[in-house]
């Protein structure tokens, strides 16, 4: 046998592996343990527990007022839950929380007296408990396949609203095709996909290994049914053995099999995986299950650090991890990141090994809360003191503005560094909402280990970008800028690397214009050149209109005194109006070259938008001023008449 593939994703789900560390945590607490049906099923572990004390019953009525029952993860009916506590016993809900929420929608259903459907088996236990949670409904159905479904759709009055939901570990091929016919058969149809991510992942993983092995062996229990789905699903592709331990590996004729393939149910323990791939890889060695277990049973506490092995990402970007004790590690996307932008997938991935910190930990639920932040944050605080002392320039991204404008949250190096207002470089009247969620730049003023706090200055390297960039440039330089803000009465101002320089609206464009958004928009990159500099105030004037453009040139050599231009009026005064001859030259028609009769208002001859006919009769280029007449072209006229 040249090749053996072990699934990643083999093994203990999140809701299996929660109930069953409940237990032993219970056993470990000196509870007397009880589990309402098989904890999970795996006869391996059901017979460990028993060996440990643990009993099985099989009714509520059993349970004793001195025992602790468990609620497997399959979860139970409502009624039966009821049933439980009333006997007096102690009862923990191991209910997976997957499954919990297909009770809520069950529960919701019912509520909206909408019909129920349930894809799954009938007889499981988890099925059974969502059909106890639709209580008070008009009626609920379960099926196993498409055509069971074809069957009852048949039955009921298609106008009605239905709910359709699916046991957590149902097949997703089969759930597919049950959802074409619902949606081409029901009007009114909402569909929950409630088929559990794990168990998605699992089915998919073991077709695949499947496709290219010559056996498929599954491991896990006999009456568990998600592990006889992965069969079902693996026998379409090659020879597949379900066993429940490595003893039963003897009855298999692995002659000729050039490669084997392994995966597991979601009730089957890593260890019997683990004794599978030993002896199917041909390194048989003694197999001390005892001890096996011992090593999940390491006692942590909150604030230790840990190292996790990430197992899962779920739905609600939740990280599972192996931290190789008897409790179920957990980090939430809050404390494995500040990046609101990010999803846990894009920090982490299955397999990876991360430094945590445990923040709490829960022996009746069988988890432990875990932070990646705080270890990240220990060794940022670390870099941060470092970069304090050396006077170095810190980069980080704006978190949070703190309430009634007092400063930021800057978060560097997974540390939260507050920068006060004034120290965050924007004026006074400016609004610290402009920098969230940018990435800024400053330094470290003031930092307590003790307290693990530190305090920063965005401004501080801004005025030494500044100093700078004023030892740095000449007037005449041509730099390129960064439009940061609009002023109707001033200009414009451009970042130049740090510092902002003031455009005049004079020195903006060449073109007529009202507003200088006319000509330019926030954060257009432009080329500008340096006209002034006042180092002693901190003023930069520059200057975004370009010589080689200036249309003062394009008059000079194209028009000259005398000549008839067309020209539209742009604007209106009392003593005349202003033409545009060309784009950013115009020239004036006083109110006495407008008409050859005496003129009272020149808005009753001329309108902004009017092109006209004048004479060019003055021009000055050093004032750049330019006279027209319309008069003279009247004038002309009337002595060609004569």
């Amino acid at each position: 046998m040249n090749n053996i593939v072990v699934a990643k994703t083999a093994g203990f789900c999140f809701g299996v592996d929660r109930a069953v560390k409940i237990v032993y945590n219970q056993l470990d607490n000196g509870k007397k343990v009880a589990t309402l049906g098989p904890i999970i099923h795996n006869q391996n572990v059901v017979d460990d527990l028993a060996s440990k004390g643990v009993v099985q019953i099989d009714n509520p009525n059993e349970a004793k007022s001195d025992q602790t029952v468990i609620i497997r993860s399959h979860g139970v009916t409502k009624a039966v839950y009821d049933q439980l506590v009333a006997t007096g016993a102690e009862v923990i809900d191991a209910t997976c929380t997957f499954v919990k929420r297909i009770h809520k929608i069950a529960m919701n259903a019912a509520e909206k007296n909408n019909i129920l459907l349930v894809a799954g088996d009938k007889t499981h236990p988890e099925v059974e408990g969502i059909v106890g949670h639709y209580c008070g409904g008009k009626a609920v159905y379960v099926f196993a396949d498409e055509s069971e479904l074809a069957e009852i759709i048949n039955k009921i009055d298609k106008n009605l609203d239905v709910t359709v939901v699916s046991q957590t570990t149902f097949n997703t091929h089969i759930w597919q095709k049950c959802r074409e016919v619902l949606e081409e058969n029901l009007k009114n149809v909402t569909i929950y996909n409630t088929i559990c991510d794990a168990t998605s992942k699992r089915q998919n993983e073991a077709a695949q290994i499947a496709k290219n092995v010559d056996i498929m062996l599954i491991v896990g229990g006999r009456h568990s049914s998600n592990t006889h789905k992965l069969k079902t699903i693996c026998d379409e592709f090659c020879n597949c053995f379900l066993i429940e331990n490595a003893s039963e590996l003897s009855a298999i004729n692995f002659c000729g099999a050039e490669s084997v393939g392994i995966s597991a149910g979601a009730s089957t323990p890593a260890y019997i995986i683990k004794e599978v791939n030993k002896i199917m890889s041909e390194k048989i060695e003694e197999f001390d299950f005892a001890s096996e277990l011992e090593k999940t049973l390491k006692k942590i506490h909150v604030g230790k650090k840990v190292d996790g092995t990430v197992v899962d990402i779920t739905a609600n970007d939740e990280v599972i991890v192996d931290i190789g004790t008897k409790h179920t590690g957990i980090v939430t996307l809050s404390e494995l990141t500040d990046d609101t932008s990010k999803k846990a997938s894009d920090i982490v991935s299955k397999g990876d090994v991360i430094p945590l910190i445990v923040l709490s930990t829960s022996d009746m639920e069988g988890i432990v809360k875990l932070s990646k932040k705080k270890v990240d944050a220990r060794a940022g605080f670390e870099k941060l003191v470092k970069a304090m002392e050396e006077n170095a320039v810190v980069k980080g991204n704006v978190a949070e503005v703190v309430k009634n404008g007092a400063g930021l949250i800057v978060v560097a190096n997974g540390v939260r560094v507050f920068i006060p207002a004034s120290q965050s470089g924007v004026r006074r009247n400016g609004n610290l909402n402009d920098l969230l969620k940018t990435e800024v730049e400053f330094k470290l003023i003031e930092i307590n280990e003790a307290k693990n706090k530190a305090v920063g200055s965005i401004r501080q390297v801004l005025a030494e970008k500044k100093n700078e960039i004023f030892d740095k440039i000449k007037v005449g330089d041509v730099i390129e800028g960064v439009v940061k803000s609009n002023s109707n009465y001033y200009g414009i101002f451009v970042d130049i690397g740090g510092v902002d320089g003031l455009v005049r609206r004079d020195d903006l464009s060449w073109k007529r214009f009202r507003l200088p958004s006319e000509i330019v928009s926030v954060g257009d990159k432009i080329e500008v050149t340096v006209k002034d500099i006042d180092k002693e105030n901190g003023k930069i004037a520059l200057i975004a209109k370009k010589s080689e453009d200036d249309p003062w040139e394009n008059f000079k050599a194209n028009y000259q005194k005398g000549q008839v231009v067309k020209a539209k009026i742009v604007s209106i005064a009392e003593f005349g109006a202003f033409a545009q001859i060309i784009d950013g030259v115009d020239g004036l028609i006083h109110i006495s070259q407008i008409a050859n009769q005496h003129v009272e208002n020149v808005s009753d001859i001329l309108k902004e938008g009017q092109e006209v006919e004048a004479a060019i009769i003055s021009i000055d280029y050093d004032t750049r001023r330019i006279g027209l007449s319309m008069r003279a072209l009247l004038e002309d006229s009337d002595e060609t008449e004569e």
